[in-house]
């Protein structure tokens, strides 16, 4: 299949491209930051999420992964949740925006625990929520052609995450919270966007939380300025 993933250079969005390729299907991606994947099968877009006009023309993926995000940045409601939306809008629909595109059968949102719990920055939090209640409302105007499904990681090891990941101290404190003690690896929740995207053909509508137990804290560990 043909699959559009956003924020491919690093972390839950390069590891989503590369499962996808090793799989067997041709991918698209798109960040702001230059190609990190060379394959084939790979063809890298340096493009805005913000601005739905810079967006790259004349793609029709069959599956969309909207992963692109930032955290704590000044402007995590404008690419967290207007880009998922603008991403989402420009690709999932026919010209118009009210039917589906032909070829589409699959969305998934890169969301957060955080959408479920508000532990974390204040627009993050509101940020991913809002790619909550945007899963529901994208998957009732896709079906029953298509399917729309959030997936929602609790602690990932990525670079965003290097201030807690560093410092001994504070990752202490996250273990402690942590039932599994340990955090999930980009490649783990890869594994959970594929089965949402490609394996599922019944589910549409949820917002998946995958997390190993500490959702239940609010304990929201990160430096003091």
């Amino acid at each position: 299949m043909d699959v559009l993933v956003t924020g491919t250079s690093r972390g839950i969005g390069r590891g989503t491209a590369e499962l996808f390729l090793a799989r067997g299907h041709r991918v698209w991606g798109l960040d702001v930051l230059p190609a990190s994947i060379e394959h084939p099968r790979y063809q890298h877009f340096v493009a805005d999420v913000r601005g739905r006009e810079a967006l790259p023309a004349d793609l029709a993926p069959q599956v969309i992964v909207s992963n692109a995000g930032v955290q704590d940045s000044g402007a995590d409601i404008d690419v967290n949740l207007k880009g998922a939306i603008n991403v989402c809008e420009r690709y999932a629909f026919a010209p118009g925006g009210r039917a589906p595109a032909s070829q589409v059968r699959a969305v998934v949102l890169v969301g957060s625990s955080s959408g479920h719990t508000g532990a974390e920055f204040p627009e993050y939090a509101a940020s991913k929520g809002g790619v909550l209640a945007y899963a529901k409302n994208l998957a009732q105007r896709l079906a029953p052609q298509a399917t729309c499904n959030s997936v929602d990681p609790g602690g990932v090891l990525t670079e965003l995450n290097r201030p807690v990941m560093d410092d001994p101290v504070l990752w202490e404190r996250i273990m402690s919270l942590t039932p599994l003690r340990r955090w999930a690896t980009p490649e783990e929740i890869a594994e959970w966007i594929y089965f949402v995207g490609v394996t599922n053909r019944f589910m549409t509508g949820q917002n998946l939380l995958i997390d190993g137990g500490e959702a239940g804290s609010f304990d929201f560990v990160w430096p003091e300025e």
